[in-house]
């Protein structure tokens, strides 16, 4: 028997993996044949702290040390973009995320496809960094083998037992025994509760959809920060010389493996072409992942008050990555009764118990 099972092979699943290695026997479960197969995977990946809610955030600001360590890092930047119209969600963006304002010439100046004759609003992180999300998971991944723990691909769960010495999972790479297990599931934690015969806590896909674009302009685009526009209508970001456009769309869906629809991908297009030069002549690829909100639009971290042997580890909600080294370090501490970092309030705020 192990002391932990991990349900879920994204970012969460890994990073859990790697911290409670370091507690006792670790097993992880991936339904997919790979890890990191659905957000973790599909994820325009940046580094802005001051994105999310405030325990969010704070966890943000705790793992960004730890992610320069690891050489995961790349400058890129962020602005808020607004034409006048939009001036009440570009202030309300500015503030949430203290940025610093630009003038509509030092933003066109920055990257020059920005239509100077609509642009009202410009501010910036200069702090805001790529994150390279695949050298993160899998060097979690090593990290957690090197103290023995197992992944299993194409483990699929068809069944979840609980009986006095911990959990049984049935799954088509066969059985699993553990002490405790940890719903690092994603879109589908909600599903594994009820499989474990435990309450729901309301957590709830969302899509997100992405268009990769040559370069606009023939431009080198590489040093261009990420851009945004204000409320979150849409945003692009450069992407190994080509040029990245969501509609940042936020549909409810099921869980499910995600695809983009061509109408709201159409839509969004259209928003992001509102404010630049050049037009959208030809999509070379498009894909959509789901992000997995709580209610609160909160992580979700520890013990179900229903059962203390089944853990949360879910509703990271496009934050997973970023958030992923506080957010795993605090799970362990959990685990491993160790007086967590994150000061009492914040605590009470990720807790499972708040939503039941």
């Amino acid at each position: 028997m192990r002391d932990f099972l991990i349900i879920g092979g994204g970012i969460a699943g890994a990073s859990a993996a790697a911290r409670l290695s370091e507690l006792g026997t670790v097993s992880v479960l991936e339904s997919e044949e790979a890890l990191g197969y659905h957000a973790s995977g599909r994820s325009a990946a940046l580094y802005e702290p001051g994105y999310g809610a405030p325990a969010t955030v704070a966890l943000n600001r705790a793992s960004g040390a730890e992610l320069a360590e690891a050489g995961v890092l790349t400058p890129r930047g962020f602005m808020v973009v607004a034409a006048p119209e939009d001036e009440a969600a570009f202030r309300a963006d500015a503030q949430a995320m203290e940025l610093t304002p630009l003038s509509p010439e030092e933003a066109c100046a920055r990257v020059p496809i920005l239509r100077r004759d609509v642009l009202a609003f410009a501010a910036i992180s200069e702090d805001a960094c790529d994150i390279d999300t695949d050298a993160l998971l899998q060097g979690y991944a090593r990290a957690a083998r090197r103290n023995g723990a197992e992944f299993h691909t194409r483990a699929a769960g068809r069944g979840i037992r609980r009986d006095t010495s911990g959990w049984w999972l049935d799954t088509e790479a066969g059985g699993h025994e553990g002490r405790i297990l940890v719903n690092a599931a994603g879109a589908w934690a909600d599903e594994v509760a009820q499989m474990a015969n435990l309450a729901p806590i309301g957590i709830q896909p969302f899509r997100r959809s992405m268009a990769q674009l040559p370069a606009p302009g023939g431009h080198d685009v590489s040093g261009w920060p990420m851009i945004i526009g204000a409320g979150e209508t849409w945003y692009a970001k450069p992407d190994a010389g080509k040029w990245l456009v969501s509609p940042a769309d936020a549909d409810p869906v099921e869980p499910h493996d995600a695809w983009p629809d061509d109408m709201v991908l159409a839509e969004g297009l259209a928003r992001y072409e509102a404010m630049v030069t050049e037009p959208v002549t030809r999509v070379t690829a498009s894909w959509a992942g789901l992000r997995s909100y709580a209610p609160d639009r909160t992580l979700v971290i520890g013990p179900d008050p229903q059962d203390t042997g089944f853990v949360w580890f879910a509703g990271q909600g496009g934050q997973g990555i970023q958030s992923a080294a506080a957010a795993s370090r605090l799970l362990a501490d959990l685990l491993g009764g160790r007086t967590p970092e994150i000061d009492r309030d914040l605590l009470a705020a990720l807790t499972p118990g708040r939503l039941r």
